[in-house]
């Protein structure tokens, strides 16, 4: 990943770890081989916080100044230290309870055996069965016969030489960093079609750092592998928040992609309400009464068979009904109708959201407009995502745009009835390779910094000719409530060149002669040339 992201370039093992693990794939699919290899991932990492865990207990046990002090040699201080054992223990420090034949020793005992397929997926089952919390979410396939059982011990003998779970190694997530990494590069691999479950962290970021949810309930109905919720936890703790300010809830309705999240929060020790299944959230919805502060959500775009013909009467379509060929604003009705009473919304939509009128789609978003819903559109970039190369926008949808506290120091927001801001990105952002494209660090504070300028009281903000423009309720309906901001931004402004017209234009015209002539020469010397030749007329 490009250090302009700022996901990786603190550490350098991600790509190395990557290319190695990728050596072993063989010919295994990209599909398949990431629940390989992001199972392992994860049972490496909980082992290692266990014996970390059980070290810093087996410590206080054998510590004359400890109060869990055991007196006798050191075998007895193990045998008698009944803290060692205590469950409790290890969940009050964030640790899951790891039984010894699915601690990573074991494992790696085993690697060079026939029999690895088989140790590994005993591991996972017997971790599932003491933690309730991971229960239905980690993967058994490794004794599948389609796995070559000499790679998987050459992939454990590598994760072998990886700390990833101690103290250290959490604090500086090490781990996250790494899963987070194997999604992109899996989404990637596996190309249009195998990225749904991972949104790009430079996306996700911007709807994260434009909406800035503090605290409160964050929900996201398509949940993929749960990159939303990590990044909304690392803007918390980045701005001096404490985790617990925020309670997550999600929904996912593909089971691997929703075990994928289960694995990918749990390495974070992110405590999240996903439901107690997989499920498509517009079908049947598993937070019904839930009111979110915030709604951050990747839809999946223009999807055709979504069952709206059996919804045709649904109580969430409040500004209309979608049509039965496009969930485009099934879902954009979905998470308004989660919202809080000040609640906001902020998700990725194809492009054609803005500007269809097709299936009375025009109709539910003038609704919307006239409701005055719409806080903010962004207009993104091509080449953003590893599923589709069409450019793509942000939607910012809000239920309350009078003026508010938003608590501690914080600015208020300031009264944005009848006004929608318009931000036009498309420009943005640089390529990471032959098809991917990036937003920077600087292109997402320009963009967030346009947002909070234009929102928050006594925040400086002018309209930019190309970039932004506020528009008013009566403007947008003018366009007939087509949301697409290069309608309303303008041209970029050209800084002049200082020469009076009058004298430009009289330069030109005085060049424009010459080339007219100098063609004219040029002409008259190719018919000579042809004639010379037998072919003039």
């Amino acid at each position: 990943m490009p250090a302009a992201t700022g996901t990786s370039a603190a550490l350098g093992f991600e790509s190395k770890l990557w290319d190695a693990a990728d050596l072993l794939r063989s010919n295994m699919d990209p599909a398949e081989y990431k629940h390989v290899v992001l199972g392992l991932l994860f049972l490496k990492y909980i082992s290692d916080a266990f014996e970390e865990r059980r070290a810093d207990l087996a410590a206080k046990v054998a510590d004359p100044e400890s109060e869990y002090y055991v007196e006798g040699e050191a075998g007895q201080q193990t045998e008698l230290g009944f803290l060692i054992d205590d469950r409790d223990e290890y969940a009050a420090g964030g640790v899951f309870w790891v039984p010894p034949e699915a601690r990573w020793a074991k494992i790696r005992a085993a690697a060079p055996t026939p029999e690895i397929g088989k140790v590994v997926d005993d591991a996972m089952t017997a971790i599932e069965r003491e933690n309730p919390t991971l229960r239905g979410v980690l993967p058994t396939i490794y004794a599948r016969p389609g796995l070559d059982k000499e790679s998987l011990g050459k992939l454990i003998d590598l994760f072998s030489n990886l700390g990833i779970g101690g103290r250290a190694q959490r604090e500086r997530d090490v781990l996250g960093r790494a899963y987070e990494y194997f999604l992109a590069r899996f989404a990637s691999a596996e190309g249009k079609g195998g990225g749904e479950f991972y949104t790009p962290q430079s996306v996700v970021r911007l709807l994260v750092e434009m909406l800035e949810p503090y605290g409160g309930r964050v929900l996201d109905p398509c949940c993929g592998s749960g990159g939303m919720f990590v990044q909304s936890l690392k803007f918390l703790q980045e701005h001096g928040g404490q985790k617990d300010a925020v309670s997550v809830y999600g929904q996912e309705y593909n089971r691997t992609t929703w075990r994928l999240a289960r694995m990918n929060l749990a390495i974070r020790g992110i405590t999240a309400h996903l439901g107690p299944k997989h499920a498509d959230s517009l079908r049947e919805d598993l937070h019904p009464d839930l009111r979110a502060d915030f709604v951050l959500a990747n839809p999946p775009f223009n999807v055709s068979q979504w069952h709206g013909e059996a919804l045709r009467e649904d109580h969430r379509w409040r500004y209309g009904t979608p049509p039965v060929g496009n969930a485009n604003f099934a879902w954009v009705q979905h998470f308004l109708s989660h919202l809080s009473a000040d609640g906001t919304a902020g998700f990725v939509m194809a492009n054609g959201s803005l500007s269809s009128m097709s299936g009375g789609e025009g109709d539910i978003r003038r609704a919307i407009v006239e409701a005055d819903r719409v806080d903010c559109i962004v207009a993104l970039p091509t080449q953003l995502f590893y599923t589709t190369g069409i450019p793509v926008c942000l939607w910012f949808l809000t239920n309350d745009k009078t003026p508010r506290e938003r608590g501690g120091d914080l600015a208020d927001l300031r009264d944005r009835q009848g006004e929608t801001l318009f931000i036009d990105a498309r420009s943005v952002g640089e390529m990471e390779d032959r098809t991917h494209r990036v937003l920077t660090d600087a292109d997402l504070d320009r963009i967030t910094d346009t947002y909070h300028g234009w929102r928050n009281a006594g925040g400086e903000y002018q309209d930019e000719a190309g970039f932004s423009k506020s528009a008013s309720l009566d403007e947008i309906l003018a366009h007939d409530a087509v949301l697409t901001p290069g309608r309303y931004v303008g041209v970029e402004e050209q800084e002049g060149d200082g020469e009076p017209f009058e004298e430009k234009m009289a330069r030109l015209a005085d060049t424009l002669r010459q080339q007219m002539e100098e063609a004219r020469l040029l002409d008259a010397q190719i018919g000579s040339v042809l004639s010379e030749l037998n072919y003039g007329e």
